[in-house]
């Protein structure tokens, strides 16, 4: 008996309605908020990597996540290429610089991973540089969690249809265009060396103590709930309560102040008129 014409072939997954959608994600939103609070009072220290292919997913995913959140508290480290000082360094040095301190979140849109991935297919690093990180990376990781950070890895997997797909998406949107490189473009012809690259980096820093998480990336919307979802299930946080906030009455108004006059300051044009015709 033949085997059915579709077996084998994995069927698509159902997309989550876009009011469900949303809706979760305000719920999480209000979660990561309260994620803020404990680690604010509490002195806790979080660090999480996002790794993964160009256009997985990662910057999409960090903006979510940040989007209510106060500056003060949770930053996002993106660095640039190193600079030849930096070059000049101990690799993890710059990346130190950036790690939480008491009550901090931080988000590393890209990381020290870099000198597995990019660096390694790229030939940015020699070979003895990216068998010393492989060797270094699980206890230089150790050495952040024996001193308290809470640190957590997520790698945002891709496929190459989908992924060349959001590049020709990024290619004729004008908002989205500067985040096409010529590395992008490099990284579609050499998606296999990227793939064996990530698997030498799977072998050796996916450790018990500090494990990468794969998230699904192929669905936007899906990933983000996804990593957002298991991210705020593996730190065990409460909410933090806060003094309820009484608003004073306004005092009456003295009569001795007045206003200067309009035309002492500088005011910016009133754009919006022009664009719903209510310009005088």
């Amino acid at each position: 008996m033949g085997k059915p014409k579709n077996a084998g072939v994995k069927s698509k997954p159902r997309k989550i309605p876009n009011d469900v959608y949303e809706a979760e994600l305000f719920r999480l939103q209000t979660e990561f908020v309260k994620l803020q609070e404990w680690a604010r009072h509490t002195g806790a220290r979080i660090a999480v990597v996002f790794e993964g292919r160009d256009a997985a997913g990662k910057g999409g995913t960090i903006k979510r996540i940040t989007e209510y959140l106060s500056p003060r508290v949770a930053r996002i480290a993106a660095l640039p290429a190193p600079t030849d000082r930096e070059r000049g360094q101990w690799y993890y040095q710059r990346y130190i610089a950036h790690l939480p301190a008491k009550g901090e979140i931080v988000l590393f849109d890209r990381s020290w991973y870099n000198r597995a991935g990019v660096e390694q297919v790229m030939g940015f690093c020699t070979p003895q540089e990216h068998t010393l990180f492989l060797r270094q990376t699980p206890v230089f990781e150790q050495m952040l969690l024996e001193d308290g950070i809470l640190l957590r890895k997520y790698w945002f997997s891709v496929s190459d249809d989908e992924q060349l797909r959001r590049f020709k998406s990024r290619r004729n949107d004008p908002v989205r265009q500067w985040k096409l490189s010529p590395m992008d473009l490099e990284s579609v012809y050499r998606w296999e060396d990227y793939s064996r690259a990530k698997d030498q980096m799977m072998v050796h820093t996916d450790t018990p103590q500090s494990p990468w998480y794969v998230v699904e990336s192929d669905i936007k919307k899906h990933a983000r709930l996804n990593m957002m979802s298991h991210l705020l299930s593996t730190i065990d946080y409460h909410d933090v309560d806060h003094p309820k906030v009484e608003l004073p009455e306004r005092p009456i108004l003295s009569q001795t102040y007045e206003r200067p006059s309009r035309e002492l300051s500088t005011y910016v044009d009133d754009h919006v008129a022009t664009l719903i015709g209510d310009r005088e």
